[in-house]
């Protein structure tokens, strides 16, 4: 997987918040947990919500629309281990904030 620029460290969400970010015409939930910085998807599996306006629950991104919950992490939907939002591992190289991604 190639490493991208996403953003810089200026442009992430606050503690506890999510955004979303365009990244090569592909939308990418970035969420902040105590300074830990995720990078998933944006897509929610249920209805298609958009996880990047959910709400940060520590390790949960939970979709505005339906409640679904995801590991944040690994984005296992909590009520099914086998349903997964694509992850993407995350990268601070000086002010850019990298991630891998297809």
């Amino acid at each position: 997987m190639p490493l991208l620029r996403l953003c810089s460290k200026s442009e992430l969400p606050a503690n506890g918040q999510a955004t979303e970010m365009m990244l090569n015409g592909r939308v990418i939930c970035v969420a902040n947990a105590g300074g830990e910085i995720s990078a998933m998807d944006n897509v929610c599996l249920h209805r298609g919500g958009p996880l990047g306006q959910g709400v940060v629950d520590r390790d949960k991104i939970i979709c505005p629309w339906h409640g679904w919950t995801f590991d944040r992490r690994t984005g296992a939907a909590l009520h099914d281990n086998r349903a997964r939002v694509p992850v993407y591992p995350v990268k601070i190289e000086g002010d850019d904030v990298m991630i891998y991604i297809e």
